[in-house]
């Protein structure tokens, strides 16, 4: 089928086209014409840039008329009908012969060659060379302003000059005014196989009736014009007999039906239609009038500002059932959205649907970089995830975006039909191009969007992710392909001497923006996000000089306290003339974090620490640790003394020195230092590493790998890998030192306050009722729990409410020593099991 189509957007690889009735197809790249599908053959196989090759964009501006003949309509996959179009001069001109050819013609040509005086056009007929002279070309180039000479593949308007030997040579014209006055004659004898769309022809109103009116024109030829295509200023005025200019709109094959448009800008070859303001479209409007409904089709709105709009049958009510026919009678007003323009009608397109009025997405340029969105999955590929943002709107998250971690099998994760919550990354409206992510970490970020150069000033803190990992670095991407560089000494507080071994493709990352060039769009980064001071630079301990090193790492000394301060304490080593001072930090009192706490906080000046191990001497004090696990494992050797000594696979007990995002430090006795990245850390998926480990805590790491030239461990903390073969006998062993040190702990409470000592859980208690709060909870008080804090949560206060002054007997859930809180249940079920 031929039809007059109106170019509504260009891309690198179709032209959009917007038909006749609201309809819409689209030309490949590869049905412009035979010379261009050659230069493109020709590119692919050299591989390179040809300089004749211009881009459909170089060539084709959005409102320019077209010629089209339908190749292929087929179904997609949400059930839409997808419409494919040829403006090949040979497929759409295929009718003609050069024997039909006639000076006064109008018919499409293609650019196919450029010569000395002038171009070779491609008419599609077959034996006829038709050819261009320069002087019948410059008005045009000089109106379109693509260059200064016509490309190869441009389609072109062409008026037949003169015809030589029967056809075979024409000479053609491309003049604007020239075009803009042809008007189809007899004399130029057109038949129904060759009749072309885009003639405006004079014709004769034969009938009038309510949907359209039929024509006759060139003699004995009929055609159709539809109500939407009838002049709206005279559409009440034609009569019979009428003589009107007429543009042929489609001709259709087998049923040689043929329909004209009456509508002013086609009234001239090579008019273009009028474009909506930008501004419109998607807007809602409160009241549009109904002019006309035709049950058929939909119905004719009159806007606010006088234009008309049409909706299709489907548009005008959320099921085919709830419609009602009698709401559409002349003059009633209904809430209406824009949701589209069809240039060819000149008409826009609204919907009546309430999912559509209320949609927060029409259209690509509704969507902007850093927005969330909700879509359905339409598809998994190789190349990642299709997802389905709006009616129309389609968009894509790389298989690199699809979890926060690289997914091997991403269909297990993902469904076709599942809602996903996105982020935008990037979108070009110009050419549909929607890139999201579904990292859990940037969707959910609450950082700035980082979208431009411009925007990256100096000490912006964001969430980038990793998109290289090498030698000199980290590459990090951010939204709008805006990426940066993180140099090695930028990697972490710690030298990282191999980031391809820590970091990986995908990571998402914490990262603050150290400079920035927008101009050169050159960014520079860094993971080290503050320079606040490690916990062993906050306190400097001075001796009177540098002490000589008297000690040896392991050796396991008694300590006296000196003093406490907020991060450790200061001790002398008994049995030792010079009275050496040392420091041991708070982390280094036990090998559990909360106990480590518990101590510092019972613990007082003049007090006696036994078996305290020599950790190091970094210069300036002596560092001890108490920490249980690490002595033994020191005395047991089971210890490395240099990096020369580390073997892969070998189990070390250590202790965590820094927490990353991207990973956790280690650190051994004797000073040896290694690297858990994020995916060895634990067992279970690693989204934040700060709900893992914490600095000071006691593990026990295996040795995954080791870069002797870069003096560098890789370690694995997965419970599943680092236990030896008894791990039984190591988890009692743990929990009967953990026992032990809450009993130390208990006796050195005792000295300070008895009374907590002897509240132990499971014991029953008479209190008195001091306060019921607003939560529910109560607080208590009693001569046994002097200077405590006691509280029943509402879940334990049992089944009778209770009055400030009341006695009550309970019994204790739990002592907190740190905080002196005690938490007691009154609920009859615990009370009576009371031992």
């Amino acid at each position: 089928m031929l039809l007059l189509g109106c170019i509504k957007e260009v891309s690198d690889y179709e032209l959009a086209i917007s038909l006749p009735n609201g309809l819409s197809g689209f030309v490949p790249v590869t049905q412009i014409s035979d010379a261009y599908s050659q230069l493109l053959t020709k590119q692919v196989a050299e591989g390179e840039l040809l300089e004749e090759l211009n881009s459909l964009p170089d060539m084709y501006s959005p409102g320019t008329l077209v010629r089209c003949i339908v190749t292929s309509t087929e179904k997609t996959a949400d059930g839409r009908r997808s419409v494919k179009l040829s403006i090949d001069p040979k497929k759409v001109n295929k009718g003609l012969s050069s024997t039909a050819l006639a000076a006064g013609m109008l018919l499409s040509g293609s650019v196919s060659s450029v010569e000395d005086h002038g171009y070779l056009i491609d008419i599609g007929v077959t034996g006829t060379h038709a050819f261009l002279p320069h002087q019948k070309a410059k008005n045009y180039i000089k109106a379109v302003k693509k260059g200064p000479d016509l490309k190869i593949g441009q389609n072109l308007n062409c008026l037949i000059v003169e015809v030589k030997n029967e056809g075979r040579v024409v000479c053609l014209s491309i003049d604007r005014s020239e075009v803009a006055a042809s008007i189809a004659s007899e004399r130029q004898n057109w038949t129904l196989s060759n009749l072309l769309p885009g003639l405006v022809v004079k014709a004769r109103v034969q009938k009038v009736a309510p949907l359209g009116m039929k024509l006759t024109f060139l003699s004995y030829f009929t055609g159709i014009v539809d109500f939407m295509h009838m002049d709206p200023e005279k559409s009440m005025s034609y009569s019979p007999d009428q003589v009107v200019k007429a543009c042929v709109l489609s001709v259709h094959p087998t049923s040689r039906a043929v329909r004209l448009t009456l509508l002013p800008p086609f009234l001239h070859p090579g008019g273009a239609p009028r474009q909506l303001p930008g501004q419109r479209m998607g807007a809602v409007l409160e009241e549009a009038t109904v002019k006309a409904f035709y049950k058929q089709f939909g119905a004719v709105f009159e806007l606010d500002d006088g234009t008309l709009a049409f909706a299709r049958l489907k548009h005008l009510s959320k099921t085919r059932k709830s419609f009602k026919p009698g709401a559409f009678k002349e003059g009633c007003k209904h809430k209406c959205r824009i949701i589209d323009y069809s240039l060819m009608d000149e008409m826009c397109v609204v919907s009546l649907k309430h999912q559509v009025i209320e949609a927060r997405f029409l259209q690509y340029q509704d969507i902007h970089t850093g927005d969330v969105v909700q879509g359905k999955v339409l598809s998994l590929k190789p190349i990642g995830m299709q997802v389905k943002v709006a009616d129309g709107i389609r968009g894509l998250v790389p298989s690199l975006h699809l979890s926060d971690v690289i997914l091997k099998q991403p269909e297990k994760k993902y469904s076709i039909g599942d809602e996903v919550k996105c982020r935008v990354l990037e979108c070009n409206p110009g050419g549909k191009k929607l890139i999201l992510t579904l990292k859990k970490s940037i969707v959910q970020s609450k950082l700035p969007v980082l979208s431009s150069y411009e925007d990256a000033k100096p000490g912006l803190i964001t969430h980038g992710f990793v998109v290289c990992a090498r030698e000199f670095g980290c590459i990090v991407k951010f939204y709008n392909d805006v990426k940066g560089l993180v140099p090695k000494n930028e990697l972490g507080s710690d030298p990282i001497t191999c980031p391809d071994k820590v970091f990986y493709e995908g990571q998402v990352l914490k990262v603050m923006v150290l400079k920035c060039e927008p101009q050169q769009e050159r960014l520079l980064l860094s993971f080290r996000l503050s320079s606040k001071p490690g916990p062993e630079d906050k306190w400097k301990c001075t001796p009177k000089e540098k002490q000589e090193v008297k000690y040896q790492i392991g050796e396991i000394v008694d300590v006296k306290i000196l003093k406490k301060k907020d991060n450790g304490l200061e001790v002398s080593i008994l049995e030792d003339e010079d009275n050496v001072v040392a420091w041991i930090p708070m982390l280094h009192l036990s090998d559990f974090v909360a106990t480590s706490k518990l101590l510092w906080h019972c613990l007082q000046e003049g007090d006696v620490l036994p078996r305290v191990m020599y950790l190091s001497d970094k210069g300036e004090h002596i560092i001890l640790s108490r920490k249980s696990a690490v002595i033994s494992a020191v005395q047991e050797e089971q210890v490395v003394r240099s990096f020369s000594e580390i073997q892969p696979g070998m189990l070390l007990t250590g202790y965590v020195r820094n927490v990353m995002p991207f990973g956790v430090f280690v650190e051994f006795p004797f000073g040896v230092t290694g690297l858990a990245p994020k995916v060895s850390m634990s067992d279970k998926f690693v989204t934040d590493t700060k709900d893992h480990f914490v600095v000071g805590q006691t593990v026990i790491a295996k040795v995954m790998s080791i870069d002797e030239e870069k003096q560098r461990v890789l370690l694995n903390l997965k419970v599943s890998e680092c236990s030896s073969g008894d791990s039984a006998a190591e988890s009692f062993a743990l929990l009967n030192q953990y026992f032990k040190e809450l009993k130390e702990i208990r006796d050195l409470v005792k000295r300070g306050e008895p009374s907590i000592c002897e509240l132990v859980p499971g014991r029953g208690v008479h209190l008195v009722v001091q306060d019921v709060r607003e939560d529910g909870s109560a607080l208590f008080s009693g001569s046994s729990v002097t200077g405590l804090t006691v509280t029943a949560t509402r879940y334990h206060l049992g089944d009778k409410n209770i009055a400030p002054g009341e006695k009550r007997k309970a019994m204790v859930l739990h002592v907190d020593a740190l905080t002196s809180e005690v938490y007691v249940s009154l609920r009859e079920e615990l009370l009576k099991h009371r031992p």
